[in-house]
């Protein structure tokens, strides 16, 4: 996926203009938010989540020894691991494997770091044909290869009326508005697909070092088939992902499910070890593991470390209050929302996603949804702070904030200051209260207009009232 997060603006514009879109957007609220409510109520969520957290950073502060140990058993297991540097690294090693192996058709689940690495379109261009199974993934390959809006959920953007267009127009068939009916249909496009792919590519929601294992965690039983059927599996993941037990797997399972869809568990858990012994019926001959950097390894022993924890639940997203106003095509590149701004910055370079780390309220919900406690509005603040030390922000931005801090060190300066613009305020406000157009604040009177302040500071208000009742 090209990164176009430099056009974060004009897209979040266009996105909230569109009416269609905000009302598909209501799905997060009203299923995922809710659903994540309701299902950690079973747990001791913050004991839980405590737990995950310490077995996350335990893994991430000595990554080496696990990925070391990891490749040592996978490889006895009979399993073949790969490293890659970066994300073009990581695509040449598949399409390396699909040559070696003479793949002609490929089948895949869902797997972010396969966007990171544009898979789809490396394959493409050396003539191998590229499958999306995940529904929502094939909903979005067969209208023009159009990219995921959600980790979790990616064609949350669209709702049933677009889908079922979309289905009679590919599939040449009659227009069906019944979900299960819709189900059925894209089950018998695709099992053909099954039966005929030479290759499988996954993604991995963990890597466990122990036993050399990729646990993959779906709700349509597709990541069964990609695996099970083709002569050739691999996964691709990202070296962050690895844990250290199954334990530690145990752990994490007891959170993922819950906060990325709200279930207690998901419909299907696959733990893949190794290809298919002689005594066995099914599974690939041939198992890989491409493990890659992407950037990963920039963010060890930094000041962005806690964001390597990230499961890829999603809960960060469906709360935040900016993603559930835009969606996720406006940031621009594979990871939207709160994780996404955060992540993109340091994966592809702070000066190509300048508005990102600004697309966020601070409110702080993102924080408290976390399943590992990452806290994401003090990373934000973090890109922020060195947006300005690097003087990327706009001048009249940066010079407005020196004021403001000027200001704020001189309690004196500061009560002089804000009484003089709050009586110029309300004297702009005029008999209607509001302003229209503000001066450096057309970011929000653009759309909106600003109530007009009373004429007095807060200090005021709150020394006459205590005069009064004294």
């Amino acid at each position: 996926m090209q990164v176009q997060t430099m056009h974060f603006k004009a897209r979040a514009g266009s996105k909230l203009a569109d009416e269609r879109l905000q009302q598909n957007l209501t799905k997060l609220s009203t299923k995922f938010v809710s659903a994540r409510a309701s299902a950690v109520r079973d747990i001791d969520f913050e004991a839980t989540r405590a737990a995950l957290k310490e077995r996350r950073d335990r893994a991430l502060e000595n990554l080496d020894v696990w990925l070391e140990t990891f490749e040592r058993e996978a490889t006895r297991r009979g399993a073949i691991v790969l490293y890659a540097e970066s994300t073009e690294d990581a695509a040449r090693l598949v399409a390396d494997i699909a040559r070696k192996h003479d793949v002609k058709k490929v089948i895949k689940t869902k797997s972010m770091v396969s966007e990171e690495m544009q898979l789809n379109r490396v394959l493409g261009e050396m003539g191998v044909q590229s499958i999306e199974t995940d529904l929502g993934e094939y909903i979005l390959q067969i209208n023009d290869n159009e990219p995921p809006s959600h980790i979790i959920a990616p064609v949350v953007h669209k709702d049933k009326e677009q889908i079922a267009d979309l289905f009679a127009k590919t599939h040449n068939k009659p227009r069906l508005t019944d979900i299960p009916d819709m189900t059925r249909e894209a089950r018998e496009v695709l099992r053909p697909h099954f039966m005929s792919a030479d290759m499988g590519v996954t993604g991995g929601n963990f890597l466990i070092a122990e036993t050399g294992s990729v646990a993959v965690v779906t709700n349509e039983g597709n990541e069964g088939m990609c695996t099970v059927m083709p002569r050739v599996h691999v996964a691709v993941t990202g070296i962050e992902k690895v844990l250290p037990t199954l334990e530690d797997l145990a752990t994490a399972m007891r959170l993922l499910p819950r906060s990325a869809t709200g279930q207690t568990i998901s419909n299907y858990f696959s733990l893949l070890t190794g290809p298919r012994a002689p005594d066995e019926t099914d599974g690939p001959e041939h198992m890989y593991f491409v493990l890659v950097d992407g950037g990963r390894t920039g963010l060890i022993g930094g000041e962005f470390q806690e964001m390597l924890r990230c499961i890829r639940c999603g809960a960060c997203m469906n709360h935040c209050p900016v993603y559930q106003k835009i969606g996720g095509h406006a940031y621009g590149w594979v990871y939207p929302g709160p994780m996404g701004s955060v992540l993109t910055p340091a994966y592809v370079g702070i000066d190509r996603a300048l508005d990102l780390p600004q697309a966020a309220t601070l409110c702080g919900e993102c924080n408290s949804v976390c399943p590992v406690g990452i806290p994401l509005s003090d990373l934000l603040r973090k890109l922020r702070e060195k947006q300005m030390e690097r003087r990327l922000r706009p001048w009249s931005e940066r010079a407005a904030l020196r004021i403001w801090g000027y200001l704020a060190l001189r309690p004196g300066a500061y009560g002089l200051f804000t009484k003089l613009a709050v009586r110029v305020l309300e004297r702009m406000g005029g008999s209607r209260k509001s302003i229209a157009r503000l001066p450096f604040g057309a970011g929000w009177t653009g759309t909106r207009d600003m109530p007009a302040p009373v004429g007095r500071t807060f200090r005021e208000l709150y020394k006459a009232q205590h005069s009064h009742l004294g």
